[in-house]
């Protein structure tokens, strides 16, 4: 019943007597993590090595799609990968009261 109390409450301590929010925490950050090396792995493995041959026929502005996403595609994406990381785990971190905000709610 505390965990429900304190999720809600962004920025707040989180609590010393019950360690299960830190067993949920962990639980999303991997599953979050898992997600998007899934996503990076098929962008750069799948559609820059294994499929680059039948994608090859699609061109956009004169250049194969296969080569576009070996070369560049999968950098972008890392890119984007970080980026949505970066964004999710904030509102994680706000979630479970171990933000780095100080008490405005503006980054310590």
């Amino acid at each position: 019943m505390a965990d429900a109390a304190y999720e809600s409450t962004p920025g707040g301590a989180p609590p010393d007597q019950d360690s299960s929010w830190r067993q949920r925490y962990w639980k999303k950050n991997l599953r979050l993590m898992i997600v998007l090396l899934a996503i990076w792995f098929t962008v750069s493995f799948g559609f820059g090595v294994l499929l680059i041959e039948p994608m090859n026929s699609i061109e956009i502005l004169g250049f194969p799609l296969g080569l576009w996403f070996a070369q560049q595609g999968s950098i972008y994406t890392f890119v984007l990968i970080i980026l949505v990381y970066a964004l999710w785990m904030d509102r994680i971190d706000d979630e479970f009261g171990v933000s780095e905000r100080n008490g405005d709610g503006e980054r310590a």
